[in-house]
């Protein structure tokens, strides 16, 4: 019976992802579909950096913890010495872990259980990570008293986390973007063979907008990352494009999770920034993988001493890469070079 409901909760977390929701939107809503699962007096989703394993943003359900027990909460994620943190889930890739299960000597001993829920009159406790092709987006814990949490309760979690991971990696996007013009978000969804499921009103703009470079260009472009996207071990795909006016466009492509071997893809499309364009721009310059490398870390701000010591190479070494990069750029200083590539006058005008 749980596996029908997993599916279930797959596929509505998938349609949550593509409605252009941004990560609080996205685990508020998600939150409701779990619990109709895994009941609890409290949950706490939060927002994950996947890069550092630090809580970004945190949503909580109708009940909230009280505000004095915040500070608390919050110090056992990061004492380093609290079993079952976020950021330890994670590192161990552990998708479940439920309190009770820990050896006795640690739950008895346990800071956030002690601390923080039995003085509010709780007593049991699951986590879980939302990780999605090596990277965790998100996690959530789930506390309540008396009977503790099923074995199947946390099978259930475990086969929607990885739906939830891919949900909020591209919310992440959105709250990172933000809406064209304020038409909406630029979201494609395809289905298994690559054609477009649904289309949403801005992201038919840019179609139109790339179909006056040639009729059908958006549809190629369009398969070409979802194919991209379907082989990538990551799970993503980039594709930086000009338009007909001459700016760039970025279009994004993640993995969905779904119960066959053809997952959706989500294609998130926006304007490429700066940031963007800078690496193809270094390419366009014929630089070095390590010129490349040495330009990026000069329009960073870095000093010749911090990118030795960042690229563990000599500071002569540099300043013979960047001789060279100066020459294939066509300028003399550091200061023209920052100028002629910095990010933020790359950005294309619309």
């Amino acid at each position: 019976m749980w596996e029908g409901r997993a599916r279930s909760a797959r596929r509505d977390i998938a349609a949550l992802a593509t409605s252009g929701l941004g990560v609080e939107a996205l685990h508020s809503a998600a939150i409701e579909l779990v619990a109709a699962v895994v009941t609890s007096e409290l949950t706490c989703w939060a927002a994950i950096d996947p890069g550092t394993l630090v809580i970004s943003s945190m949503t909580g359900g109708r009940d909230r913890i009280p505000p004095e027990y915040e500070p608390l909460l919050a110090q056992t994620e990061y004492a380093g010495d609290v079993p079952n943190s976020f950021a330890e889930l994670a590192r161990r890739a552990q998708d479940v872990a439920r309190l009770s299960d820990l050896p006795h000597r640690e739950v008895v001993g346990h800071r956030r259980l002690n601390e923080v829920w039995r003085p509010l009159g709780l007593d049991q406790e699951v986590r879980t990570t939302f990780v999605v092709d090596g990277d965790c987006w998100g996690a959530a814990g789930f506390v309540r008293a008396g009977s503790d949490f099923s074995d199947r309760e946390l099978e259930f979690l475990a086969a929607v986390a990885p739906a939830i991971g891919a949900a909020t990696r591209v919310a992440v996007r959105t709250d990172a973007h933000g809406y064209r013009g304020g038409a909406g978000p630029s979201i494609v969804v395809t289905g298994p063979d690559g054609e477009p499921r649904a289309v949403t009103a801005a992201a038919r703009t840019w179609q139109d907008e790339l179909d006056q470079i040639a009729p059908g260009r958006f549809a190629v472009l369009l398969q070409a990352v979802v194919t991209g996207t379907r082989v990538a071990e990551s799970g993503t795909f980039q594709a930086r494009v000009q338009t007909a006016s001459g700016g760039w466009v970025l279009l994004q492509g993640s993995r969905l999770i779904s119960d066959d071997d053809q997952s959706e893809v989500v294609v998130t499309i926006e304007p490429a920034s700066g940031q963007h364009l800078v690496g193809m721009l270094l390419a366009a310059y014929g630089l070095t993988t390590r010129e490349r490398e040495i330009c990026l870390e000069v329009i960073s701000g870095h000093t010749t001493a911090e990118i030795a010591d960042r690229l563990s190479i000599s500071p002569h070494t540099i300043q013979d890469h960047l001789k060279a990069a100066f020459a294939k750029v066509g300028v003399r200083s550091r200061g023209e070079l920052v100028a002629t590539l910095r990010p933020d006058d790359l950005t294309p005008s619309r």
